[in-house]
């Protein structure tokens, strides 16, 4: 199956499709994402479309293969032209946007010591989560 992204105003993914790999190939059997967009717009009537890859993350191909576009889309997410990427939300205003990876990242690193932590963003750094 192949994942689409629907991009509304201001570069927002408003929703993900999942389209048959049969429609993404050609007469030639060669897969084309122009046939997904093509697809998608006969239905849906919308013609803004980007192919996402569920098993992409922080430009990382989770089963070894080639990461697509840095990360799979979601609603809320940003498309980015330039990067030719989608970026999720900022999840706290002091979150910086690692540019490697299109995913934003606490501006401290959260320890490494197998206990629980929630981000606190008034003092930004990390607060060990009582139980």
């Amino acid at each position: 199956m192949a994942h689409f992204a629907k991009i509304g105003l201001d570069n927002k993914v408003t929703r993900v499709h999942v389209v048959s790999n049969g429609v993404l190939k050609d007469a030639y059997g060669n897969t084309e994402e122009l046939l997904g967009v093509q697809f998608l717009t006969k239905i849906h009537g919308w013609s803004l479309w980007k192919q996402t890859s569920y098993n992409t993350w922080k430009g990382t191909h989770k089963l070894g293969g080639t990461p697509f576009r840095k990360n799979y889309a979601g609603k809320g997410f940003t498309y980015d032209e330039d990067r030719d990427a989608f970026i999720p939300p900022q999840k706290f205003p002091s979150w910086i946007l690692d540019e490697d990876t299109c995913v934003y990242e606490a501006p401290v690193a959260m320890p490494d010591d197998g206990k629980l932590y929630n981000w606190n963003e008034e003092t930004t750094s990390w607060d060990l989560v009582h139980k």
